[in-house]
């Protein structure tokens, strides 16, 4: 973002001020979109925007220096919010909680645009029951070499589950490669039957799309495939909502469709300004999504059939931990995603007999959930290399700790 001293904006929302602190700053430098722009888009969508996210426990995703700086996350609500914020406690599975931010106006859209908030990440539940999810989320995650086209197969398969087992899946994308299916579902059954009902589906849609779809959960054994993630509905779990704007230079936002338009459209079709013109023009192709309340006992019944999921092999060395049935080495741990590539091509530099024989899955630069930020993971699998030419495990390029100095029962040193 731009430097700005210029004054801050105060709005009249429905009643309520809203003070919009350097209202010129410039957070897309490409579009030029600034500050206030962003608030003024939400206002324009709200209607929208509130129905994925109004009345549902926020995460804040913050982007203080700019869109192309890491964000940091912020599960507590900060202490001097206005009073048109409304709060809950969520405990978390680690045994922490957080007093959170739940909006549930175009007030509240335009108070966390002002934090520096660009996309909106709520949680499936109410904030009048926390821990029976209302929503199952799909999420459509395509590995690197896939294109929209797969994409979009899959998500169709994924439909016919859901028709199979009286669901209504609502698709729209994510704002960045992927596509989102959202499910409403009658807030009677814990995270941990949501999660497994999101598993079952996303082995089924693998099942029935073999190749072109997968459920495996270590990113490894993916191929170029799409991941139905269905991890996305753990306790712990936010996804951007429905008119969310991506930290992406063309300012993407995760656009509602209906069925008909999936094949049609492509994500980068859908920025800020296209999707002032299309909501003012036919409103929120999601209009309908909290009449059509569905239940799990048709996932929940198939799991039953698809018995237990496979399970990976656990080291032999008393850890208990995962082993990967791939030829896997890590090349570096950074903070920041520019610095993930650079010790990549580092790497890549050094071993370019290797590179060759590479596929664009085989490479996977992860961003991981720190304790408030993200940090990167650099990784290689070795699958289709001959074995004889295989490099070892080396000294990281770059050894980036996110926990340094901080301290928590059973971490070590603590």
């Amino acid at each position: 973002m731009t430097p700005s001293k210029t004054p801050a904006e105060i709005l009249d929302i429905e009643g309520v001020e809203v003070r919009i602190s350097s209202p010129d700053k410039v957070v897309f430098p490409e579009p030029g979109l600034t500050k206030l722009d962003l608030v003024r888009y939400y206002l324009a969508v709200a209607e929208g925007a509130l129905r994925g996210a109004g009345g549902r426990p926020m995460v804040l995703k913050r982007f203080p220096k700019g869109i192309d700086a890491e964000p940091f996350f912020q599960k507590r609500v900060p202490e001097n919010h206005p009073p048109f914020i409304d709060t809950t406690t969520l405990h978390y599975a680690s045994g922490t909680s957080a007093q959170e931010a739940v909006i549930r106006d175009a007030a509240g859209l335009a108070w966390v645009v002002n934090l520096g908030c660009l996309d909106l990440n709520p949680h499936p539940v109410r904030a009048e029951d926390l821990e029976h999810p209302d929503e199952l989320r799909v999420d459509l995650d395509p590995m690197p070499g896939v294109d929209w086209s797969q994409i979009v197969d899959v998500a169709y398969v994924a439909q016919e589950v859901l028709d199979d087992v009286a669901l209504v899946g609502w698709p729209k994308t994510s704002g960045s490669r992927g596509l989102h299916i959202l499910v409403r579902i009658a807030p009677e059954w814990s995270y941990k039957d949501v999660r497994l009902a999101a598993e079952t589906l996303a082995r089924e849609v693998e099942n029935r799309a073999p190749g072109l779809a997968t459920a495996r959960w270590w990113k490894e054994e993916r191929g170029e495939s799409v991941f139905v993630d269905f991890n996305q509905n753990a306790k712990d779990r936010t996804v951007a909502s429905a008119y969310s704007v991506r930290a992406l230079p063309d300012a993407r936002v995760s656009t509602p469709l209906t069925w008909d338009e999936v094949r049609t459209v492509r994500p980068e079709r859908f920025t800020v300004p296209t999707v002032l013109e299309r909501f003012a023009d036919i409103g929120d192709p999601h209009a309908g999504i909290d009449d059509a309340v569905g239940s799990l006992d048709g996932l929940l019944a198939l799991a039953k059939d698809l018995g237990p999921a496979e399970k990976a092999p656990r080291a032999g060395n008393g850890s208990g931990r995962r082993q990967s049935a791939m030829p896997l080495i890590e090349v570096a741990r950074t903070k920041t995603k520019p610095e993930a590539l650079k010790a990549l091509e580092e790497w890549k530099s050094g071993h370019a007999g290797v590179v060759k024989a590479l596929q664009p899955a085989d490479v996977m630069v992860d961003g991981m959930r720190g304790s408030s930020s993200l940090w990167y993971r650099v990784r290689v699998n070795l699958q289709h290399v001959p074995e004889a030419d295989r490099p070892g495990q080396e000294e990281l390029i770059a050894d980036y700790d996110p926990w340094a100095g901080k301290e928590w029962p059973g971490r070590p040193g603590a």
